[in-house]
């Protein structure tokens, strides 16, 4: 099966194309502002009223985007993010800042996960342009969902855009999600004494702390799946994954310093800064008797679990277009901050999220008419 509309194809390497990584990591972080520039220029030329907004203390310069077409209250949100995970480009086998179309799939840095939206967004709007659009189409385009949200954050701060529904096409495979978990992400940094590997009374090992803390932090994760558990989700209870390490500086050298990042996936009733305490306790009873300084950071200060509103009427279209009944997620999204704005929000889009974070990252072709129909439906019923 090939792309039928060349277009399409060009605009989803035009984005996919344009390097938007974000990382808790500054070396590698990246400004999304390419990305945004670009979105504001094809949606402007489709009609669209657009506004780029800063992100208010973002170290690398990082935009949002409200992109309008129609005016009035209610209407349609379609919100995404502009970045994408980093990237080990060795792993991959094309080059995963072009789209490439192989088997029936579309391989690319965030074709999925989930630049390659916004493309398909303007292929839905297209035979729509000469309709009268009693009620707005929003399309917002959002930094730093990966790390630290901010761009949501910031959104939702603003009080705006505000629209009757909104949905966020994150991969889901086209079915609605009603609810997903939440997630909070933190570092530990250990600071014990350097000196000659030769003699361990010089010195205090911080990657031997850290070797109680993460034994400890397994335990806490087996603990977690006992106190939180629900039915609704694949996984039914709590994560905790270990991400990234980094300590000492010589192999004959004591260690003296060790990081370590890491992520918990909530669970519904899981309060973000009771977890956070919980840990720090935890590390505290361990490092104290060690003599080893410890810090424990929020990498960002996290995101509750979502659920859709009870009665949904967006979640009720979503599942009678798509012949799909509402299911739950175990990855967190934006969902929450849209919700804070008073907009029955729900997550559904193409792709699926087995192929985000991750080398060959693709999207299988035969999902991208299906969206487009989908999301034609929606603007229809929403705003005409």
């Amino acid at each position: 099966m090939s792309i039928n509309s060349k277009s399409l194809f060009e605009q989803l390497n035009n984005v996919v194309s344009l390097p938007s990584v974000s990382s808790a990591n500054a070396s590698i972080d990246m400004s999304n502002k390419p990305v945004i520039d670009h979105l504001a220029e094809q949606f402007e030329s489709l009609g669209f009223e657009c506004e780029l907004i800063p992100i208010p203390g973002s170290k690398t310069t990082k935009f949002n985007l409200i992109a309008t077409l129609g005016s009035g209250p209610g209407g349609l949100v379609l919100a995404g993010h502009t970045d994408t995970v980093p990237l080990d480009e060795g792993l991959w086998s094309v080059d995963p800042f072009k789209v490439t179309q192989l088997d029936g799939k579309l391989f690319g840095l965030g074709v999925t996960d989930m630049k390659g939206f916004f493309p398909i967004i303007m292929e839905a709007i297209k035979p729509l342009l000469d309709k009268s659009f009693k009620e707005p189409l929003i399309v917002l385009a959002t930094a730093d969902e990966e790390t630290s949200m901010q761009g949501a954050r910031s959104i939702a701060q603003m009080g705006r855009p505000k629209a009757r529904a909104a949905i966020i096409g994150e991969p889901t495979g086209l079915q609605p999600v009603k609810a997903h978990k939440g997630i909070m992400m933190d570092s530990v940094r250990l600071l014990g004494q350097s000196g000659h590997s030769s003699d361990p009374s010089l010195g205090n090992n911080a990657l031997d702390a850290m070797h109680a803390v993460i034994s400890d932090l397994m335990a806490y994760r087996e603990e977690l799946k006992y106190r939180y558990s629900s039915d609704l989700f694949s996984i039914p209870h709590p994560t905790l994954n270990f991400g990234v390490i980094h300590g000492g500086d010589n192999p004959n050298r004591i260690c003296g310093h060790c990081e370590l990042e890491f992520d918990i996936r909530l669970m519904p009733g899981m309060h973000i800064e009771t977890v956070r305490a919980e840990i720090r306790n935890r590390i505290a009873t361990l490092m104290d008797p060690l003599g080893i300084q410890f810090e424990l950071e929020a990498l960002f200060t996290g995101v509750p679990a979502f659920f859709a509103d009870e009665n949904s009427a967006l979640l009720k279209t979503a599942e009678k277009l798509t012949g799909h009944t509402g299911i739950s997620v175990g990855f967190g999204t934006e969902g929450p901050f849209l919700q804070e704005l008073g907009m029955d929000t729900i997550i559904m889009g193409p792709g699926n999220i087995d192929q985000a974070h991750q080398p060959d990252e693709y999207m299988s072709i035969d999902m991208i008419e299906p969206c487009i129909d989908v999301l034609q439906k929606m603007i229809s019923h929403h705003c005409l």
